[in-house]
């Protein structure tokens, strides 16, 4: 029989939705996950010749076409020529225009990330001096308004019904068996099903428009649709699909024959080939996710996706295995309750997801932050503290459950039935009562006595069904207890599932950070402060002659970073054989300090964690070499630290 929600579940469930709601309201359009860390020429730096072309370093690979970079005058007319084409690494570059006047120039990109979230943005510099430019609103459209936010809806239904598909029938399998044959349970897990395939659906569509042009009805576009299925996002979203095919039969036969099985060895080899079908099933969906997200770029792909993939499943296993709980606890007939053998494995079912949640989610938090400071500093930090802080409140409160789980008594299967027999007893005696009433003082035709019986037997009967209900529920005061703290679970699990999902649409700590240094505007190239030189030199043979700009920040004693730009007299880059930088503290009989300049780009070199041991006054060597036999060696000295 059926369990009806109490006024006080339902409320408590409005509310929790309404949580989610101002949550996804408030949730705005998926943050770059690639991001740009450097640029030729550098943002907001004034150079005194026309560069040839543009260069521009993402922290991961991207995928371009034909209008993903373009260059614009003070006019905002376009001047690069032909297709972006990657140089080097993560390095894309367009050719410019030859004889470009004097003003600012701006620089937009509009790209997808290797991890499948759109990146646009602009920057600006300067050929001779600044002027008044027009800067286009370049990167409004691609992953925000009404399309980023159905984008970003979509996958939030799709995180919910996975864990709801994957941990409901985790719960079956594992925990209770019995509750195949519970209808509260099987509308549960197909409900899982459903959202996640529709919202599969929702997102294929979605794609094209969310990584391009931002209009909604560019939506049913067939030919953008086509060329996202010719991506890697697009790929995992089409597998999706095939494996939810394969998720609808295994729910067909778990709720099907297996529910109708009798307890015995063939329904335990059932169990065994059903469990090995539904891990793999289930970690093939987890696979989609990890192959297409941030598991699959930065550091240590190959480990990261199978960590990945796990830290899914134990979500999943938890919060999945919660809910169905939860709906067993309230739902489930009054004559087969779930027993408390079953609360128990799930209880420990439940603590093993936490412990492999904790191993997987350290290894997470390294590989997405690198520093401590990137906890308080950047939105991944943040959102990453607080999914932590949510994490140890659902345990603090799955503490309290497995106290109640210790107090958990099951209601026989004779009492039950025996209480039953005594409900329908007091139903039937009730009934006979009123029918006599109503006999007794009908005047109107026999077939209205007897409509009027019918519907007073039915709503006598519905009050003594509802009154059992309520004594079964509250009979046992450890079922009780129980499902006010898996409720209360519950509740958290709403908020922390909302975070989580942020999370994979927030770029990661070091990626902020390191595009956070990357818009700190560069400094002039007239101005010379502290850590910034120009060396002009000249080989003496032909085509020798050119000028070095050395960049050190932050020009401190300590770690600094060091970026090396040649350039020929015109301010086109120069790609010579061979830099060389040699860094000399004479006063203190320090060095020379060789540093090893990696090349980046055209003329442009670069080399990270320069150590400056003390601050002074430093004699800085750049050796330029331009053929077999033409090198010199020009130097300076800047005042460091």
């Amino acid at each position: 029989m059926t369990r009806t929600i109490t006024p006080r579940l339902r409320n408590l469930l409005l509310l929790l939705l309404a949580v989610t709601g101002t949550l996804l309201a408030g949730a705005g359009p998926a943050s770059a996950h690639a991001a740009l860390t450097g640029s030729d020429p550098a943002q907001g730096v004034v150079v005194a010749q026309p560069p040839a072309r543009v260069s521009l370093t993402f922290s991961e690979k991207v995928a371009m076409n034909r209008d993903s970079l373009r260059v614009l005058d003070p006019q905002g007319r376009p001047v690069q020529t032909g297709t972006p084409a990657n140089v080097r690494g993560t390095t894309y570059a367009v050719d410019l225009r030859g004889g470009l006047g004097r003003g600012t120039y701006t620089v937009t990109y509009q790209v997808v990330s290797a991890d499948s979230h759109p990146v646009a943005g602009a920057y600006t510099f300067s050929v001779g001096a600044p002027s008044k430019t027009v800067v286009p609103d370049a990167a409004t459209a691609v992953g925000g308004g009404v399309v980023g936010g159905l984008y970003a809806f979509g996958r939030y239904v799709s995180y919910a019904g996975f864990i709801v598909l994957a941990g409901g029938t985790a719960f079956v399998l594992v925990c209770w068996r019995r509750g195949a044959g519970v209808r509260a349970l099987q509308r549960l897990v197909v409900g899982g099903w459903l959202a996640l395939t529709a919202a599969t659906l929702w997102l294929l569509l979605l794609r094209g428009s969310y990584t391009t042009t931002g209009t909604l009805a560019d939506v049913f576009d067939l030919g953008l649709l086509g060329q996202v299925l010719q991506t890697k996002p697009g790929a995992a979203l089409v597998s999706r699909l095939l494996l939810l095919a394969a998720a609808a039969l295994f729910v067909a036969v778990l709720f099907g024959s297996y529910q109708r099985r009798e307890e015995g060895a063939e329904k335990r080899d059932l169990t065994f080939g059903l469990g090995i079908g539904g891990a793999v099933v289930a970690a093939g969906l987890a696979t989609s996710w990890a192959a297409s997200e941030h598991a699959s770029v930065g550091l240590q792909p190959g480990i990261a996706m199978p960590v990945d993939v796990v830290h899914l499943l134990a979500v999943a296993a938890w919060l999945g295995g919660l809910t169905a709980l939860l709906v067993a606890l309230y739902q489930a007939p009054a004559t087969a309750p779930v027993e408390a053998a079953a609360v128990r494995r799930f209880s420990r079912l439940a603590f093993g997801s936490v412990l492999v949640l904790v191993v997987t989610g350290v290894y997470q938090s390294w590989r997405q932050l690198g520093s401590w400071s990137a906890f308080t500093g950047t939105r991944y930090g943040q959102l990453l503290l607080a999914k932590i802080a949510l994490v140890a409140l659902m345990v603090g409160i799955a503490s309290a459950s497995r106290r109640w789980t210790g107090r958990l008594t099951d209601r026989a299967a004779g009492g039950a039935a025996a209480e039953e027999a005594e409900a329908e007893k007091e139903s039937v005696t009730a009934s006979t009562a009123a029918g006599q009433d109503a006999n007794a003082g009908e005047e109107g035709p026999a077939d209205v006595g007897d409509a009027r019986r019918a519907a007073q037997l039915a709503r006598q009967r519905a009050a003594m069904d509802t009154a059992r209900r309520k004594r079964l529920r509250d009979g046992d005061t450890g079922r009780y207890g129980l499902r006010r703290s898996v409720l209360a679970e519950a509740a958290v699990a709403v908020v922390l599932l909302t975070v989580t999902t942020a999370l994979t649409q927030t770029e990661s700590g070091r990626t902020e950070q390191e595009a956070a240094r990357a818009a700190t505007p560069a400094r002039s190239a007239t101005t010379a402060p502290n850590g910034s030189l120009t060396l002009p030199f000249d080989t003496g043979g032909a085509d020798g002659k050119g000028v070095v700009t050395l960049d050190l920040d932050p020009a401190r004693a300590g770690t600094n970073q060091l970026h090396l730009f040649v350039r020929k007299p015109d301010g086109r880059p120069f790609d010579v054989p061979e830099v060389k930088v040699a860094l000399t503290l004479e006063a203190k009989k320090i060095g020379p300090l060789a540093v090893a300049a990696e090349h980046i780009t055209t003329g442009h070199w670069s080399a990270d964690s320069v150590q400056i041991p003390m601050a002074g006054d430093w004699k800085v060597a750049v050796t330029v070499r331009t053929s077999d036999i033409d090198e010199v060696t020009v130097s300076k000295n800047a005042q460091i630290g």
